[in-house]
């Protein structure tokens, strides 16, 4: 067997092979610059990432006799007041989608059109009337309500002739008037307010010139939003309901004398046509408005952080 599998020392190549043929090198000189630059490189990142990071987003906002207000400010300065309410919004909306999966909820456009309805016409005028709101933002917010609701009134049944009882005697609620978005500005006199029209027939945004030039100052810093209102509305003054049925969308009104003696103009930004729900669209609601009356007291989406594994990083 050995005879068959004798191994073989390797032999030299014959002398001649390599006769007039230079031997190969390895060329040293580019792999060394090579790794000469990858050293500089890491070098570098290593100093860049022990020295402090340059301050982000420097550029000017806003000025105050020379002195910059720069954009990274600005924003830290959001952050602070109204960061925590805006993550928390988010946080609590993401638990409610999740509850939604979990408990197979639906949310139609229908029920989020009607609370908005609801919402708009303010029927007990305690509501705000949603000044300064975004309307995608809002549809969030009212579908993550509506979702909570139905969660906590799932297992709550509310008998037929209730349902009807309540919408009979409060047939009134779900008769929704048109309702405007409007803006205002009010001025001093009607000089201001003629000088004011003057600006916005050159070209100059209504919500800039609110901001700029409103005695309002709560709805000033809102570009003027008062959010909607009706014709019939005891909230506003008189003459703004009266006149906001004859504002054009996008248009404005002449100079307002309002009752405390200043001057206004009004602009309607939104028409939302009014409309009358029929008990088959609103039983849903009346019922999970009479379940919620059960419970023995109001739960919010924090309730549900835990069961669905809510993590809050923000702080104390």
């Amino acid at each position: 067997m050995s005879s068959n599998y004798n191994r073989r020392r390797p032999t030299a190549p014959p002398a001649n092979t390599s006769a007039g043929r230079p031997k190969k090198r390895l060329k040293s000189g580019p792999l060394l610059f090579m790794i000469l630059v990858l050293f500089i490189a890491n070098l570098l990142w290593f100093i860049a990432w022990l020295i402090p990071n340059a301050p982000e987003n420097t550029e000017e906002v806003a000025s105050v006799s020379g002195e910059a207000i720069t954009q990274g400010e600005w924003m830290a300065a959001m952050e602070e007041q109204y960061g925590r309410d805006v993550l928390l919004e988010m946080v609590n909306q993401k638990v409610m989608e999740t509850a939604a999966k979990e408990y197979d909820i639906k949310v139609s456009e229908k029920e989020i059109e009607l609370e908005l309805a609801m919402l708009r016409s303010g029927q007990d005028r305690t509501e705000s009337t949603l000044a300064g709101e975004d309307p995608e933002l809002l549809k969030d917010k009212v579908k993550a309500r509506l979702i909570l609701e139905k969660v906590l009134t799932k297992d709550i049944v509310i008998k037929e002739d209730k349902i009807e009882k309540f919408y009979k005697e409060n047939q009134s609620l779900y008769d929704v008037e048109d309702a405007y978005r409007t803006r205002m500005i009010v001025v001093d006199s009607e000089k201001d307010a003629e000088e004011a029209l003057s600006e916005l027939e050159n070209g100059s945004s209504f919500e800039a010139l609110a901001r700029e030039r409103s005695l309002d100052t709560a709805t000033g810093s809102l570009g003027g939003d008062i959010g909607y209102i009706s014709a019939d509305q005891n909230s506003v003054d008189p003459v703004i309901a009266e006149t906001v049925t004859s504002v054009k969308v996008d248009g404005y009104s002449d100079p307002l004398k309002l009752k405390d003696g200043r001057t206004a103009i009004i602009s309607v930004t939104e028409k939302a046509k009014g409309q009358t729900f029929s008990f088959k669209e609103v039983k849903d609601h009346i019922s999970r408005e009479l379940a919620l009356e059960q419970l023995p007291q109001s739960v919010t989406p924090e309730a549900f952080w835990k069961e669905f594994d809510a993590e809050w990083f923000y702080g104390e």
